[in-house]
């Protein structure tokens, strides 16, 4: 397994739709592996294809769920059924999301509080499990990585503007940076593993 190096806002391959997985092979199984190792090498509790530089439809997962589903897996070409958004504000407290590819920063957004996802896993099993809560922010998540948007493009224009300001002044939004897990210091300033 490796840890490979996670691409930041404005590589070209976070911003576009992901292509479908065609083959459900030792190739693909070697990928989850790495991308699982990626993903805790980062603290992360999902990670997609695109986050490390491949523009393939699948994300990996590690997160506490009271939804009956396995608290670590891969679903590789998901369709998502997400249930109703709330038009209110979101809350600065209870509502913030971080992402690996805008490191070190976070915002509040309003989710759908339920989904539902189809897929396959990286032997080509069919998927489909419910998610509530913030399982269901995490597969809303990284499903939106496949389709070429981050959480802050979905930001309303309070929160949006700031992360645009953000994203400026740390120099983001062209092509070529990345950060090391386990080597670069965690951006969002989790306890090393012992």
């Amino acid at each position: 397994m490796t840890i490979h190096p996670v691409t930041i806002l404005g590589e070209p391959v976070l911003h576009r739709r992901a292509d479908e997985v065609k083959a459900f092979d030792g190739q693909l199984k070697a990928l989850v592996a790495d991308m699982h190792e990626t993903m805790d090498a980062a603290n992360g509790v999902g990670l997609a294809a695109p986050q490390i530089g491949v523009g393939l439809r699948l994300f990996t997962y590690k997160m506490e769920n009271d939804d009956g589903v396995p608290t670590r897996g891969v679903v590789v070409n998901p369709t998502l059924t997400v249930g109703k958004i709330s038009g209110n504000a979101p809350d600065p407290d209870d509502e913030v999301e971080g992402c690996l590819s805008v490191p070190g920063i976070d915002y509040p957004l309003k989710r759908a509080d339920w989904v539902r996802v189809r897929g396959f896993d990286a032997d080509g099993t069919p998927l489909d499990f419910e998610a509530t809560g913030w399982f269901a922010r995490c597969m809303q998540h990284e499903y939106d990585h496949l389709d070429g948007k981050l959480y802050v493009d979905r930001l309303n224009a309070r929160y949006g503007k700031k992360a645009r300001r953000a994203a400026k002044s740390n120099g983001w939004g062209v092509p070529g940076l990345t950060w090391m897990p386990g080597v670069d210091p965690d951006p969002f300033g989790h306890e090393p593993k012992q």
